[in-house]
This record gives structure tokens, C-alpha cells and sequence, in this order.
């Protein structure tokens, strides 16, 4: 056993260690399994952040093009299955967040280590659970960082397409013959490549802090557009039929993306004993989130029924200044989070490139064209898939899918697995059901996307 430590501590990539006086709890999580000891307090940790800014962190994290995008979900779907369904899939996101979290903090106790990050934890899992398993765990990390990388880089896709729809629908009510989608996209690609040369999150927070006040703003005027005038909830469909449920099913995991960042949450808490349990912060953060979703999805679908489209801000009046400012204003809101969506993949993909050169000035080259290489990459899946609701459909079903459900629960099996002799069989059943579920979304989610993307044509 301490040789498969050993193995497991050289074979993880950790975040640099936080030494810290450690008081500890032990927690019983929400399935049934004790959960290791974990610290109540760190005391030296280079810029903790508290309670508060671990909640706001994790809320702004889960909401963005996602939400806007709800009406046209439950369009999919019908009113009340559309409803009841994204509470059923934030039921489920956040459990597997729990997942995450639980297994992370045990990974910790078996190697030593004080933080992980999502690729860390299902290799950790693999290197010290079953034998057998074991000469997966470098391919599991790996699959994790790609389809990581998928997300963050076809988030900035939509981002794109969303920032384009939203400047050329103002414009349009300017000059009504503008040119098409396309030709603004370029124009958003090239405006957002210098901007994607900060290479400090530090310098993006300043602006990261306005777009927040932005959004909230932009969300408080749209909630009470869409709640004036309703028509009779018996106007529209209680269940639209089956054909559409795989693409209501990727719109909606698609906003529940903000798995990538829980870990990361966690890990600079300053109390992270307070970030599970019934009153944490990650039940808290997710309740208000699914909430949101669910009325911004009820509500824009029963104003504008299948009218709904890929963003409720393109719903909106475009002959009042109020607005069009609306518009505006996401759409530089969507621009700033761009920087701060991109940091992630360049941040993986660079080491990669960087460890080849050891000319400086190599380096620096390689370094220009991963940047630029990725604004180029959200660019083609825009101009490829210039409508919102069905590239945010296929995100979510392709890669969205896998982060937030199949890869937690399989990470579960496979650490308690170790952790106990006998697995107890209704989380073994619960776990299954989760993966299961995950793949069937996948395939028929993705099949049906691309199968609407290729009609569009």
C-alpha cells in the first residue's frame, strides 16, 4: 500500500502545496460514505478567499450564455417537462459536484497532497484504486484536459456567435441592410485576439468585477420583461414530444458547465470545511443558480412560446433604447468572460509547446501561435455553426455530458472501490444509472445537434 503511494504521489500534477496549520472534521457526506479529514480553517494560504466571494465566484461561474439560452430549452422540451427538467438536471449536476469534491478530498488523504485539481483527482483515482485499472490512469487525465479544453474552447464559440447576433440585431434596426453573421464574427475574432493576450487573471478581475454588476443588472431588466403580459400557461405545450429531448437535454447541462470550477473554489477557500454540507456554499450557490435558470426558462418560454430564441436578448424589442442597451451590454459582458474562458485551455496547452524550445525566443512565438490558434479554433465553430441554440446544444451534449456527470460518478466507483472492501450496491446502482444516463445524452444529444446543424445547411 505505501508503494502505491508513492506511485500515486509522483504520478499527480498538484497545485503547489499550502502549508498550513490543520485543524480537522470529519464530515459524513451526503451518500452515505465518510469522507476523509478535511481542514476547517487555512491559516496561511496566499489570498484565501471567504464564504461570500467562494459563493459569488461560484454563482458568476455558472451563469453566462447558459441562462439566456433556457427558454429555448424548455421550448424543446414543453412547458412543465421543460421546467421540472432543469431542476431534475440541477438535482443531478450538483450532486456530482458533491461527487467531485468528496473524492477529491479523499485523493488528498491518500497521497499526502493538500489540493487537486479535476484531471489530478481521476488520475489519483485510477493510480490507487483497482489493479487492474491502474495503466489507465495517464489516458483517464488526459481525457479529462481534452474534454476540459473542448468546453472552454466551444464556450468561446458560442461566445462568439453570441456576441456577433447581439451587435448585428442593434445595428439591424440602424441599417437594416447590414452584412451577414458571418462578417461580424470576424470582426468580434479580431477584436478579442489582443484582448487574449492578458496572461494575468489578475489584470481581467477589474473588469471581471463589471461585467458581474453588468449581468445582474442586464438579468434584473430581462426577468421582469418576460414576466409582463404573460399569456395563459395552458397556451403552451405541457410536453412537446420526444423528438427534441436530446437537444433540451445539451441546452440545458450546457449551463451547468461550472463543474471545471468547484475544485478550484475549494482549493483557495479559507474555510473549506463550510463549502459541502446541507447550509454550504455549493448547495447554496447551485440552488440560486438552478432557480434562475428555471424562471428565466419557464417564464421566456411562456412569453414567446416557439418564437423563444437561441438568447432571450434577441427576444427582446429592438425599437426601445432600453433594450438595445440590454444587448449591448451582454455583449460586452460576454466579451470580457472571454479572456477569462480562454485562460484555462491556453494554460493547459502551453507547457505542452513551452517544453519543446529552449530558445526564449521560440518559446515566445510557440506561446503567439497557441493564442492565436485558439481565437482562430472559436472562430471556425462560429462561422461553422452560426446558430446559438444548436452550437450550445452540442456543447453541452458532447463535452458537458462527460465533465459533469459520467466523469464524477465513475471517479466515485473507482476511488470507493479502493476505500472499502465491498462497495455498498445502491451507490454502485446510482453511479451506473448516472453514467448511463450521461452517455445516453451524449450520443442521442450530439447525433441530434449535428443532424440540426446539417439541416440548416
Amino acid at each position: 500500500m505505501a508503494d502505491d503511494s508513492q506511485e500515486s504521489m509522483e504520478s499527480a500534477r498538484v497545485l503547489p502545496n499550502i502549508q498550513s496549520e490543520k485543524r480537522y472534521v470529519e464530515l459524513n457526506d451526503s451518500v452515505g460514505v465518510k469522507s476523509p479529514e478535511i481542514e476547517t480553517e487555512r491559516q496561511n494560504i496566499d489570498n484565501p478567499i471567504s464564504n461570500l466571494q467562494s459563493l459569488m465566484h461560484l454563482i458568476k461561474g455558472n451563469i453566462g450564455t447558459g441562462i439566456l439560452a433556457m427558454p429555448v430549452a424548455v421550448g424543446n422540451a414543453g412547458l412543465w417537462v421543460g421546467t421540472v427538467g432543469i431542476l431534475l438536471i440541477g438535482v443531478i449536476a450538483t450532486h456530482c459536484m458533491h461527487l467531485l469534491v468528496k473524492c477529491n478530498r479523499i485523493m488528498c488523504r491518500r497521497t499526502g497532497v493538500d489540493t487537486l485539481d479535476y484531471a489530478d483527482v481521476m488520475e489519483t483515482a485510477l493510480t490507487t484504486g483497482p489493479v487492474k485499472l491502474r495503466k489507465f490512469s495517464n489516458v483517464a487525465r488526459y481525457l479529462v484536459l481534452t474534454f476540459i479544453i473542448i468546453t472552454q474552447v466551444g464556450g468561446c464559440g458560442v461566445y462568439v456567435v453570441f456576441i456577433s447576433t447581439n451587435i448585428k440585431q442593434v445595428i439591424n434596426h440602424f441599417y437594416p441592410n447590414d452584412p451577414t453573421i458571418r462578417v461580424y464574427e470576424v470582426g468580434v475574432a479580431a477584436i478579442l485576439v489582443p484582448y487574449f493576450f492578458v496572461k494575468n487573471l489578475r489584470s481581467l478581475s477589474v473588469f471581471s468585477t463589471f461585467a458581474n454588476l453588468v449581468t445582474a443588472t442586464g438579468l434584473l431588466i430581462i426577468i421582469y420583461h418576460v414576466t409582463q403580459g404573460l399569456p395563459n400557461v395552458d397556451s403552451r405545450p405541457a410536453f412537446t414530444g420526444w423528438s427534441h429531448l436530446p437537444l433540451y437535454f445539451g441546452t440545458a447541462l450546457y449551463a451547468y458547465e461550472g463543474i471545471n470550477l468547484v475544485l478550484p473554489i475549494e482549493n483557495k477557500m479559507r474555510y473549506p470545511s463550510d463549502f459541502v454540507g446541507l447550509d454550504g456554499v455549493l448547495n447554496l450557490g447551485m440552488v440560486t443558480v438552478s432557480c434562475l435558470y428555471t424562471m428565466m426558462g419557464f417564464y421566456g418560454y411562456l412569453k414567446y412560446g416557439d418564437d423563444a430564441k437561441g438568447s432571450i436578448t434577441l427576444n427582446l424589442p429592438s425599437d426601445q433604447w432600453l433594450y438595445l442597451s440590454v444587448k449591448l451590454m451582454f455583449a460586452l459582458c460576454i466579451a470580457i468572460s472571454y479572456g477569462v474562458q480562454m485562460y484555462v485551455p491556453a494554460k493547459l496547452l502551453l507547457p505542452f509547446f513551452k517544453s519543446k524550445y529552449e530558445n526564449t525566443r521560440l518559446e515566445r512565438f510557440g506561446e503567439y501561435f497557441v493564442r492565436i490558434g485558439l481565437v482562430l479554433i472559436t472562430f471556425t465553430c462560429a462561422a461553422a455553426v452560426p446558430h446559438l441554440d444548436l452550437l450550445i446544444s452540442l456543447i453541452g451534449a458532447f463535452s458537458v455530458s462527460s465533465l459533469a456527470i459520467i466523469f464524477p460518478a465513475t471517479i466515485e466507483v473507482v476511488t470507493l472501490t479502493a476505500e472499502n472492501e465491498t462497495l455498498p450496491k445502491w451507490i454502485l446502482v446510482k453511479d451506473v444509472l448516472l453514467v448511463l444516463l450521461g452517455i445516453l445524452g451524449f450520443l442521442t444529444g450530439t447525433y441530434t445537434a449535428i443532424q440540426a446543424i446539417v439541416e440548416t445547411y
